[in-house]
């Protein structure tokens, strides 16, 4: 029996692929097909819920009551509210992120029977050259965008001829790099870094022949980023709940840019004392570099959980992100950091044992 460990190589380059689908909340059918196919490549046993969510189960001695991991595959986007008569298109955001970070955007309209169209989210007034100061000056807010589409186009008519329709999702370009230093500048990779990390530990288990003390299921969730997340994919009979996501690594915060981060509250509350005393401990006992931080403005998968009433004690473990939601940056170690307390959390005994 080979010792459990994380592939670094595999980790990155299940990353890199993920990072390449489009995934915005409501069109995750790709990012689910591939994430199944990885599952099915380790011999991993799954099903898919009525809307497309992933339940894998990695079996362990004891039955009930078990455990869980949870991580969402969706991601930040928009939709197309209006076409409006100059040719262009106004647009929605899909989840909680600033028109500040969308301005100069490439992305891809997805329209009816699988046409896409490139284009660039702009500024209404974009050109210096014709509104001189006036540029400075403009609210930061989603009204005051517009998608200019990548086709010869010069009103309205023009764009419906073309297919496009109001309610047509928008997919936001990665402009992914992985640097030689070990950091990936990417957007989207809330959640996709942690998917990778997940998919990795799993790996670990099957590759290494892991008897774990008690089953665990792996949740592959597709509405985080829209606040539904994990209820609809929980078992009740699942006594633990790890989320796995971002850590809002910025002045101020505490998040570990390098490891894993436990956090200890976000604006739902307090997450579970005695289930983080015991993710700390693994990080002590396994010499993971690790941190604690408590998040303001923030919710996660355990959120909609908790507030759904599910009985189950449920903490939240991060890799650490700069910008998140908008430019963001992360290091592959903070990465491998997650991967490597799965690992050991997996192999522990649950907390009713301890």
């Amino acid at each position: 029996m080979s010792a459990p460990h994380i592939d670094r190589q595999y980790l990155s380059s299940v990353l890199a692929k993920m990072l390449a689908i489009h995934s915005p909340t409501g069109m995750t059918d790709e990012i689910v097909a591939f994430v199944c196919n990885e599952l099915r490549e380790m011999g991993v046993p799954f099903e898919l819920t009525r809307r497309g969510a992933i339940r894998a189960d990695l079996a362990g001695k004891r039955k009930s009551p078990d455990r869980a991991v949870a991580v969402h595959l969706d991601t930040l986007g928009a939709m197309v509210k209006r076409i409006k008569n100059n040719g262009r298109l106004e647009v929605s955001a899909i989840g909680h992120w600033s028109s500040r970070f969308a301005e100069g955007a490439r992305v891809t309209v997805h329209a009816d029977h699988g046409k896409t169209f490139r284009g660039t989210i702009l500024t209404i007034k974009a050109s210096g050259h014709t509104f001189n100061t006036e540029i400075d000056s403009q609210p930061v807010r989603w009204e005051q965008l517009e998608l200019r589409i990548d086709a010869r186009v010069s009103n309205g008519a023009d764009v419906i001829a073309l297919g496009i329709n109001v309610g047509d999702m928008v997919a936001i370009d990665t402009n992914a790099e992985f640097t030689e230093s070990g950091f990936v500048v990417s957007r989207h990779l809330d959640d996709k870094a942690g998917v990778a990390s997940v998919l990795s530990a799993v790996r670990g288990v099957e590759q290494g022949n892991v008897e774990l003390p008690v089953d665990c299921h792996v949740l592959f969730t597709i509405a985080e980023e829209v606040g539904l997340g994990a209820p609809h994919i929980l078992y009740d009979d699942i006594a633990e709940l790890v989320a796995v996501d971002n850590g809002t690594f910025a002045p101020g915060q505490n998040t570990n840019e390098f490891g894993v981060t436990i956090a200890m509250m976000d604006m739902s509350g307090p997450f579970d004392r005695k289930l983080n005393r015991h993710l700390l401990d693994l990080c002590e006992v396994n010499g993971i570099e690790h941190s604690r931080d408590v998040f303001k403005f923030y919710r996660s998968d355990v959120a909609s959980a908790l507030e759904a009433g599910y009985d189950t004690r449920a903490s939240l473990i991060c890799f650490g992100l700069d910008a998140s939601h908008g430019h963001e940056r992360a290091h592959v170690d903070s990465f491998v950091a997650v991967a490597d307390l799965l690992l050991a959390y997996l192999q522990s005994p649950p907390i009713d044992a301890i």
